[in-house]
């Protein structure tokens, strides 16, 4: 491939302003972790069934390993290395903490990514709703209810910024 059939792409990840040269058929997710050293999303997959790789796009939840990085010019991306703020972990990882949410830790960037962006879209109001929502994020530990266990405690305490 030359040069000249780079494609140019800028994007705001964690805050941080990247102006890239890609091949047009870079994942986003190969993005993140092969090029910009941002390995908190996980390939789990391949095939955007699992939930691992995601990430906050322009305050959405999207699968990262099947959006083309060319796709989210513009965009801003927020990956779990920026979810914590200056003040302390985002409420959503102080919860994952205290209900136990998590065995291998493999899958739990995606969950957290998708919970933010779940709380955010407000479309769950019962218990059911966040684990019919979050179905796409898959934790094959078993840790499920203490995933939605800190997904309602910060869902109810109204704190998800």
């Amino acid at each position: 491939m030359l040069p000249n059939d780079l494609t140019p792409v800028t994007l705001t990840i964690n805050g941080r302003r990247h102006e890239l040269r890609l091949e047009p058929w870079v994942s986003l997710l190969a993005l993140l972790r092969e090029r910009l050293d941002l390995t908190g999303s996980k390939k789990g997959c391949d095939h955007g069934q699992c939930g691992a790789c995601t990430v906050i796009c322009d305050g959405k939840r999207i699968i990262s390993c099947l959006t083309l990085a060319v796709m989210k010019n513009g965009a801003d991306i927020t990956t779990i290395e920026g979810v914590a703020k200056d003040n302390g972990l985002h409420p959503l990882q102080k919860a994952f903490i205290e209900h136990d949410a998590f065995q291998c830790g493999y899958c739990t960037p995606g969950q957290i990514c998708s919970a933010i962006g779940l709380l955010k879209e407000g479309k769950a109001r019962t218990r059911a709703d966040v684990k019919e929502l979050m179905s796409g994020n898959l934790c094959r530990c078993g840790a499920n209810v203490g995933i939605i266990d800190a997904i309602m405690e910060v869902k109810e305490g109204g704190n998800y910024e």
